[in-house]
């Protein structure tokens, strides 16, 4: 059978709207993993809601998940974690001050309603309350989960007897936090309270839980290492490290004890790949000349490095301090990004006169042998107002952050080459999603069935 020309070109059209279609079906759109942001109500009553996003694995584009969001089972949410495979969220709710009715903070005198809500993840996404359960101290105020995802720890702003603080932290001692330490069943994801297998109160039982500096401000975990910030602007920040056992869960006091770190407004500890982080609020002034690329000015706050010693010992890195922008203020949280050649320091500002201000993303390269600190061009990236929390997504393509002031969670592309942060689906400038109410904290999930 012969073909005509015009039956030639017909058959080759098709072929071509064949070949298209097929390359057209390889990079279609999926779901890479979900966002989830803690946060409160509009109603402005303090009722803790969790909202969740499905992540376009093409665009970066976030879809509200349907069903969400969902009530938190307590109120003001804060800190959230995920847990056994993305199997379950655990979400601290902090609670309610007692005199005020609003959130609870480390130096609230009494705080009503705090627990640990327990969630499981569905195959969509959506969130189901499973159980509650309740940290030893007063005013929990931050949780994290270890690398094996068998254990959860609790940060106390006060421990519940103060004539047991001198027992771990030494003669003397008269007033600590703790850490609440807890079991996750890897079956049901239901939490066993860890008790103290060194210290012992003065009846003799087991604390059940462990004493940490006064005025506790974060912690983070590291290898085989649980460091906690404490202070205040009077008395100067320390870290404390405890012995972390990755087989028990079990936190023990090791040879090195309170360690000044030369700073007194502290914001946050942050454990990375790369170095352990203190972010400060303190001004640094640079000279000029000074080698690292950062020009001389005064900037409002900064990052210490350090790296982990024998023993939990603090080393400060090569380098010291590292400016953040001049720009940008209160810095609350800190990512390295997948591969470590980048890091990324969230700013989340401060309130003048009703305006917003020095809030945003300020971006550095990493040197690949000392590991220190350089600044990136094009940075700081316009995020949200007043970012609570930063993350990576699964596909290490983007990098997102919830914001309080405005209610939104704000996205940008990580380019390959970089690491600048640039607009998803190419676009100049962050994508905005709104939520229903101000963001307290986000966690991302890459378990989608």
């Amino acid at each position: 059978m012969k073909f005509r020309k015009f039956g030639k070109a017909l058959l080759m059209s098709a072929v071509s709207a064949g070949l298209i279609l097929g390359v057209t079906s390889c990079v279609q759109s999926f779901t890479v993993g979900f966002l989830f942001v803690t946060g409160t109500s509009t109603a402005g009553n303090g009722d803790g809601i969790i909202s969740g996003f499905k992540i376009d694995h093409n665009t970066g584009n976030l879809v509200p998940i349907h069903g969400m969001p969902v009530a938190t089972a307590g109120s003001f949410p804060g800190r959230a974690v995920l847990a056994d495979g993305s199997r379950f969220v655990y979400i601290l709710n902090q609670g309610t001050d007692h005199d005020t009715g609003t959130a609870c903070t480390p130096t609230t005198v009494t705080c009503d309603g705090a627990n640990i809500a327990q969630f499981a993840v569905g195959g969509t996404g959506v969130l189901s309350f499973q159980a509650k359960y309740f940290s030893q101290g007063l005013n929990p105020f931050r949780i994290i989960v270890d690398g094996t995802q068998n254990y959860i720890y609790v940060l106390d702003a006060v421990a519940p007897s103060a004539s047991s603080c001198a027992l771990a932290l030494g003669a003397g001692v008269t007033s600590c936090g703790d850490i609440t330490a807890f079991k996750i069943d890897s079956a049901t994801g239901r939490l066993t309270l860890l008790v103290n297998a060194q210290v012992t109160s003065a009846t003799g039982t087991p604390l059940p839980y462990f004493p940490v500096p006064a005025n506790p401000i974060d912690f983070a975990i590291n290898g085989s290492n649980i460091f906690t910030l404490s202070g205040t602007p009077d008395t100067g920040d320390v870290v404390f490290p405890y012995g972390f056992s990755g087989a028990s869960g079990q936190l023990t006091v090791n040879q090195n004890s309170v360690q000044p770190i030369g700073a007194r407004q502290g914001r946050a500890i942050v454990a990375t790949s790369i170095a352990i982080y203190v972010l400060d609020d303190e001004p640094l002034t640079v000279q000029s000349g000074n080698g690292a690329g950062f020009p001389p000015a005064t900037y409002l706050s900064q990052i210490l490095p350090f790296t982990a010693g024998s023993g939990g010992a603090l080393e400060a890195q090569t380098g010291g301090a590292v400016p953040d922008d001049t720009s940008q203020f209160n810095p609350v949280f800190l990512i390295a990004e997948s591969k470590g050649k980048w890091v990324y320091l969230a700013n989340h500002g401060s309130t003048t006169g009703g305006t917003v201000q020095q809030s945003g993303v300020v971006g550095y390269q990493t040197d690949p042998s000392t590991h220190q600190l350089i600044p990136m061009a094009q940075s700081p990236f316009g995020m949200g107002s007043g970012p609570q929390c930063l993350l990576e997504d699964p596909s290490n393509q983007y990098v997102y952050t919830a914001n309080f002031n405005d209610s939104t969670v704000t996205g940008r592309r990580v380019d390959a080459n970089s690491g600048v942060l640039v607009g998803l689906k190419e676009k100049t400038a962050a994508q905005t999603f709104k939520l229903e109410g101000p963001a307290n904290w986000c966690f991302v999930s890459g378990r989608t069935s």
